[in-house]
């Protein structure tokens, strides 16, 4: 981690002293650096067949645990001047927790100014997307093809048990506040069954709604809404609420397939559609379809509070010789509706268009790993309110690090005060310009 600061400030030194130049000859690779297979997925069902024959597309996918994928961007960057034209990169991707850091850089692009995308082309975006990807000057950074507002995906099977009933409307009814969510859990517990499946299935719900940044003047703040997260994990572990997974491991996905017995997750449409639909799964090599596994066997609903979670965002490398063929791409997976809605129908992702998906909202859509229920309505309301005034360089180190430390407390092997110490101590290694 102490290497990821260290090439940060690298960029930020080289940007100050100007030695970052274009270089006016053109290649014939497109080089494309991410962290999964997410964005390649879109890039070769909607755009692939309209590459030009004599480009070769390169991907470059590096995983992004303990910040390798930041680095291996960071060392590229660097070496963005003095490689050869099909060495440079491209198209970079970020996510939401680390976006700033690119953005407020001159390894960036202006997609409007530099690449030429017209601002009537991104009038239908949702607004909160943009917002990420400006900088201090105006400048637009990125453009993404999703907005990630979030809910609560329950199954089916489980809801029917404990409440009853498994209709949305009504399913939301009785999750409608965190207290109503609490004797739900308490129900389901009684029943045999995890709310949740662990420590941070519900922590986007909570950090989304901070009112105060992780960082103020150099300074770490700790916002209510995380308080209020940690009392709650605390609870739910110790009354057996949860299955003490953590996220993104095998334990946590387990819960998702036909012999699981957690109520449900929070997530946006990316989540369902990148993490859940495949977890339903008993057979990998079977098609997605009900009877394979608890495919089918899930539904959504709003619950507690609004929240969102993610993203990702199309970066234009400056230095790339490719910025034609960058802007079509960006047109075609940003802008076009058509893409859009087919992209939100194949996938059930929640596009960044907003006529799009007020028309798939009306719709007789369906999506088969919901149990056929149109989901997209249920994020309408919460995809036009999403505010990230909070965010910041940090929120990616401050969200693993408070999650990584809290979970020795739940577990009842440190004090509170404790876990808060080793936050405190684990972040200001990781940014030793913060104090507490």
């Amino acid at each position: 981690m102490k290497k990821i600061l260290i090439l940060a400030s690298a960029l930020a030194a080289l940007l100050a002293m100007g030695c970052q130049k274009e270089q006016a000859s053109a290649g014939k690779v497109l080089n494309i650096y991410s962290w999964n297979e997410e964005f390649q997925s879109r890039f070769n069902d909607y755009y692939a067949s309209k590459l030009p024959e004599d480009i070769t597309v390169n991907w470059i996918i590096t995983p992004f645990q303990d910040g390798a994928y930041q680095q291996k961007l960071d060392e590229a960057l660097l070496r963005q001047n003095e490689v050869s034209a099909d060495e440079k990169v491209d198209i970079f991707l970020v996510e939401m927790d680390y976006a700033l850091k690119y953005v407020n850089t001159d390894f960036t692009l202006d997609v409007i100014k530099d690449i030429g995308i017209s601002p009537d082309a991104i009038k239908n975006q949702y607004k909160y997307t943009q917002d990420v990807m400006t900088d201090s000057n105006g400048h637009l950074k990125g453009l993404t093809w999703q907005a990630c507002p979030g809910g609560f995906v329950y199954r089916r099977s489980i809801a029917k048990d404990v409440l009853g009933t498994d209709d949305p409307n009504k399913v939301g009814a009785a999750l409608s506040d965190w207290q109503k969510f609490d004797q739900v859990a308490l129900e389901a517990k009684a029943k045999g069954y995890f709310m949740l499946s662990g420590y941070d299935d519900a922590f986007r719900a909570f950090s989304d709604n901070m009112t105060s940044p992780w960082v103020v003047n150099n300074k770490i703040t700790i916002d209510p809404q995380i308080r209020a997260w940690i009392d709650q994990t605390k609870k739910y572990t110790a009354l057996g609420y949860n299955n003490r997974a953590s996220l993104w491991t095998a334990e946590s996905t387990q819960g998702m397939g036909a012999k699981g017995k957690v109520f449900g997750y929070f997530g946006p449409a990316w989540f369902i559609d990148f993490i859940m639909a495949p977890s339903s799964l008993d057979d990998q090599n079977k098609p997605r379809a009900v009877g394979n596994g608890s495919y089918g066997d899930w539904a959504f609903c709003k619950g507690p509070q609004g929240f969102s979670w993610g993203g990702t965002w199309i970066c234009a490398a400056k230095g790339s010789d490719n910025t034609d063929l960058i802007k079509e791409i960006l047109e075609t997976l940003t802008c076009d509706e058509t893409v859009m809605t087919e992209i939100a129908k194949k996938s059930g992702d929640f596009t960044n268009n907003i006529p799009a998906m007020e028309a798939i909202a009306k719709s007789d859509y369906q999506n088969p790993f919901l149990g056929g229920q149109n989901h997209i309505k249920f994020f309408l309301d919460s995809a036009t309110s999403i505010d990230k005034s909070c965010i910041s360089p940090y929120d990616l180190g401050m969200s693993e690090k408070l999650q990584s430390s809290m979970v020795d407390y739940f577990n009842n092997k440190v004090t509170l005060d404790q876990a808060w110490e080793n936050f405190y101590t684990a972040i200001l290694e990781m940014y030793p310009n913060l104090s507490k």
